[in-house]
């Protein structure tokens, strides 16, 4: 199965068995065969008639404004759900919350020190206190605390300690002084921003095909009006989907700031070139092949997300240990 991005304004419409996405351009036919998402990154018109046919073909509509902003994603009514397991997602979230949510945290201190350690084996000494903290004090630190919010504050400490790494090893114009996120201030920003956006989206389609509730979360607040759940599921894939991409494009310089980014009043966005550059390098990156130990076979990226949401499954029905997916460990 496959992906189709839309960069540009237009209408996305039905044309008999097929999907035509019509801008000035003119006709774009997308066949519905092999196609699960359409992602559209700028505005673009559609009506009932195209939902409809969307839905009987399964596949999925992520949407996002002109400002790489995600504004929702519309999925075929959800033939997955089991009453059964909701309720025991709520009661895990109830009496298993700080434990699944220490779990995720290790599993993003896992994968920083992963990725991280590429470049200090490159003559990157600076690296070393950070990557003794997160491998060394960080789980001592997990172990002895046991509310969220301490969790949490664990997890702010483990990025924060990572952004300040990039000064070390990425090149000085894509250096960033701070996080920001809403909107992004600089070109890294940016790329972060979008980049993560683009793995929530995935998440939530690889999340559809199990029978898990996308509402109820563990490290995340449980909340209206989002899938929290899809959150905590690729925080342990963001060092090696997100990152690892950004830093392949910024240092092998596929990606320039004078080239690929809009700078508009206070806010850096990337341009239609620069997004179909970056959004290639992601989905070779989620195309990318692993040997599951435990498994025995070779498994996407993308695929290890939809399994980490089975191994959660397992620690809801079946008491059997949360862990995330660990680069290191291939599995």
């Amino acid at each position: 199965m496959s992906t189709k991005f839309l960069f540009s304004k237009g209408t996305l419409e039905r044309k008999d068995n097929s999907i035509n996405f019509k801008n000035e351009n003119g006709n774009n036919y997308i066949p519905v065969e092999n196609i699960d998402e359409i992602y559209c990154l700028d505005e673009i018109s559609f009506n009932t008639k195209l939902i409809d046919f969307l839905s009987k073909n399964g596949i999925t509509l992520h949407l996002f404004n002109h400002y790489e902003g995600y504004s929702g994603t519309f999925y075929p009514r959800d033939k997955y759900i089991s009453g059964k397991l909701t309720i025991k997602q709520v009661k895990a979230c109830e009496t298993k919350r700080e434990k699944i949510a220490k779990a995720i945290v290790r599993g993003i201190a896992i994968n920083i020190h992963e990725v991280l350690y590429h470049y200090y084996r490159h003559d990157c000494s600076e690296l070393k206190p950070y990557l003794d903290l997160i491998k060394n004090e960080i789980p001592q630190e997990l172990e002895n605390i046991n509310t969220i919010n301490e969790i949490m504050l664990i997890e702010a400490k483990i990025w924060n300690g990572f952004y300040e790494q990039f000064k070390y090893f990425l090149r000085n114009d894509f250096v960033m002084n701070k996080r920001v996120k809403r909107p992004p201030d600089n070109p890294i920003n940016a790329l972060i921003s979008f980049g993560n956006t683009i793995l929530y989206t995935k998440t939530i389609s690889q999340i559809y095909q199990t029978h898990l509730n996308q509402s109820i979360s563990f490290l995340h607040s449980p909340g209206e009006s989002r899938f929290s759940l899809c959150l905590d599921l690729c925080e342990a894939f963001k060092p090696i989907i997100v990152y690892k991409t950004i830093f392949d494009c910024v240092n092998n310089r596929k990606l320039s700031v004078e080239k690929h980014f809009d700078k508009k009043l206070n806010y850096c966005l990337l341009n239609e070139t620069g997004k179909k550059i970056f959004i290639s390098a992601l989905e070779e990156r989620f195309s990318q092949t692993i040997e599951n130990k435990q498994l025995k076979r070779k498994v996407s990226l993308l695929t290890s997300i939809k399994y980490d949401a089975y191994k959660l499954i397992k620690e809801i029905l079946e008491d059997k240990d949360f862990v995330p997916f660990s680069l290191k460990e291939k599995q």
